[in-house]
């Protein structure tokens, strides 16, 4: 909801600041979660691949092809857009086995045999497979198109394994076509050769074990690292904005961090996130990976606590959801944290037995709170299929309706493009307001602009009072379009229908300049009423000056965020500190870092980012 006398003439300011951040910044972005095979089928003509035996016309076989490709993707890439998706993640498009494993087809993309290549069922033309050697291929129109909407594509990658046995063949990995690994003749030592996985405690195990069979890569090998790295440079070149890397647990950090490093090397826009399966703010293996790889992770905690609260019920209701956030500073950046509340491996969230408008509130939840949403493809459909109880392969049923007149088709769209608007929903902190069971109203801030959300589970409510932290004045949910005023921060005698949400928004000024900087600063423990700032040697940092050093935002313990715009200072090296300013008696008393200085090297144009930690000894 906007307040009604905001003004538009920053409407323009906002569109400039949002065109620069898209190259760096991924935390205003709605990401759309694909599974290319179950999605939809544009070119009937490429159903059958190198091996028909492994695609069922029917759909009747869950275990096979069923037709979805690229050029699916890019007739509904409008639908997408209107949807407000920004952002799509697409399963592994690399070349497949052509085999099945434990009767089942790669439909899911996961026993790759070349990096090099793209499966033959995803593409119009056969000689488009070897990617690399061609322009102008499906690919590439499907980037292309993508980008003529702003709209920025996720490869999900493997890296921790190929394939297995698959009819005596086992890791078979090819270079654009030429043999140069095989798990059961690694002459060349390409793959761990220890078995599977028997104890999921042991963390050695977990890294250098089989996960399921799967030809496990061995990451001492030079050969196996220098093809990994520049396979996937290759596809970033082709014009790859963001990696989705499976199965992270299951390799050592030195090597992602080793990965993440030579991929931002290459392509520094990069965005990058893992999957550590069931990662939790209490599980200190899967924080470390978050704050020290180099990537951000998907969020398995917020899902868990979503699918507790809503999808089944639980009695502790919100509660369970704020507890979990609660923990948020354990993570450097939980504003980057992939959120969801179902995917491929789980069950979709109407399997849990749920009805549609618990549905709407889960959604509603990831799109207004930290981190980034992720939508699984259909949700914004219902669509879920509870054969055997919706397990997997049941959670990969094929998209069957395209309804862009369903109210929650509408208000994602609406939440994706406030997302994109509204500061405080992008980068601010979440400040819980009213909780109960039922009831959860919580503010998004960040310098001035604002957005609250209220959201009941149960049966009609009236709530006496609420403080909001918004301006005093009149409000308009974006959803019900009712007017909310708003005396001394305060709403009273807020009613909530059942399932009923309500957002209100304020959209602040943006900061513009030739260069923004968003620095975030981790490590640093603040007392109530301090300050956090910077201080540097140019004009826009102050020259060293506390009376002009530039606040930070506070956003939890352990993470202060704030833009500076720079104007004068640009292409510069700039060096500078941290403070923490007491105010007493109108006198600042700064405690400064115990470090020399930090430094950098200032861009010349666009949007940056600087990440520190808090030097105290």
């Amino acid at each position: 909801m906007v307040k009604e006398n905001t003004d538009n003439s920053t409407a323009s300011t906002d569109e400039i600041a949002i065109s620069l951040e898209r190259d760096l910044e991924f935390r205003g972005e709605t990401i759309y979660f694909i599974v290319v095979d179950r999605f939809c089928n544009g070119n009937p003509e490429n159903d059958r691949g190198l091996d028909d035996s492994l695609f069922d016309p029917n759909k009747e076989d869950w275990h096979k092809y069923w037709g979805g490709d690229l050029q699916g993707i890019i007739d509904k890439l409008d639908y997408l857009q209107s949807l407000g998706i920004t952002a799509i993640w697409v399963t592994p498009l690399f070349e497949q086995i052509e085999n099945t494993g434990w009767d089942q087809a790669p439909i899911h993309g996961y026993w790759t045999q070349d990096f090099k290549r793209i499966n033959s069922r995803y593409i119009n033309n056969q000689n488009e497979i070897s990617l690399f050697q061609h322009d102008n291929t499906t690919f590439d129109v499907l980037i292309k198109e993508m980008h003529n909407r702003g709209m920025r594509l996720i490869l999900d990658i493997v890296c921790n394994h190929s394939s297995p046995d698959a009819n005596g063949n086992k890791g078979k990995i090819y270079d654009d076509g030429n043999l140069i690994a095989d798990f059961n003749n690694d002459t060349s030592n390409w793959y761990h050769h220890y078995g599977e996985v028997h104890d999921w405690n042991d963390t050695w195990q977990i890294q250098n074990c089989e996960l399921a069979g799967l030809a496990t890569f061995n990451e001492n090998n030079d050969d196996y690292r220098n093809y990994i790295k520049s396979a996937i440079k290759q596809w970033l070149d082709k014009g790859v904005d963001a990696l989705r890397v499976d199965t992270v647990k299951h390799m050592p950090i030195w090597f992602w961090q080793e990965f993440t490093s030579d991929i931002l090397c290459h392509k520094p826009t990069t965005f990058i996130f893992g999957e550590w399966i069931y990662s939790h703010p209490n599980d200190m293996n899967s924080v470390a990976f978050a704050n020290k790889s180099g990537m951000t992770i998907l969020d398995f905690g917020f899902c868990m606590a979503i699918r507790q609260a809503l999808g089944q019920n639980a009695e502790a209701g919100f509660n369970i959801i704020n507890d979990l956030l609660a923990k948020d500073a354990n993570y450097h950046n939980a504003t980057e944290l992939i959120t969801f509340i179902e995917n491929h491996d789980m069950l979709r969230f109407m399997s849990l037995g749920c009805d549609e408008s618990t549905m709407q509130l889960a959604l509603i939840l990831i799109m207004t709170s930290r981190g980034i949403p992720c939508l699984y493809y259909g949700c914004e459909q219902f669509l879920h299929n509870d054969t055997d109880g919706g397990n997997d392969p049941y959670n990969r049923p094929m998209m069957d309706r395209w309804d862009l007149d369903s109210n929650l088709f509408k208000q994602i769209a609406i939440l994706s493009d406030l997302r994109r608007k509204n500061s405080s929903i992008k980068w601010g902190g979440q400040w819980v307001k009213y909780l109960t069971n039922d009831i959860y109203c919580f503010l998004r801030r960040y310098h001035d602009s604002r957005c609250f959300v209220a959201m009941n589970r149960g049966g009609s409510t009236t709530i006496n009072e609420v403080l909001t932290d918004l301006a005093d004045g009149s409000y308009t949910c974006v959803f019900t379009k009712k007017i909310f005023n708003i005396k001394a921060g305060k709403i009273f005698n807020l009613q909530l229908g059942p399932k009923e949400i309500i957002i209100l928004s304020h959209i602040g000024k943006a900061v513009v300049g030739k260069v923004i900087v968003r620095i975030q600063l981790n490590g640093i423990k603040t007392e109530p009423g301090q300050i956090v700032a910077i201080i540097g040697d140019c004009n826009e940092l102050g020259n060293w000056s506390i009376s002009q050093a530039k606040p930070l935002e506070y956003i939890n313990e352990n993470t202060w965020f704030g833009e500076i715009a720079f104007n004068e200072s640009c292409n510069m090296r700039i060096a500078y500190k941290y403070v923490i300013i007491n105010n007493e008696n109108g006198s600042l008393i700064p405690i400064h870092e115990n470090c020399t200085t930090h430094k950098r090297l200032l861009i010349d144009r666009g949007v940056t980012k600087w990440r520190d930690t808090w030097e105290n000894s």
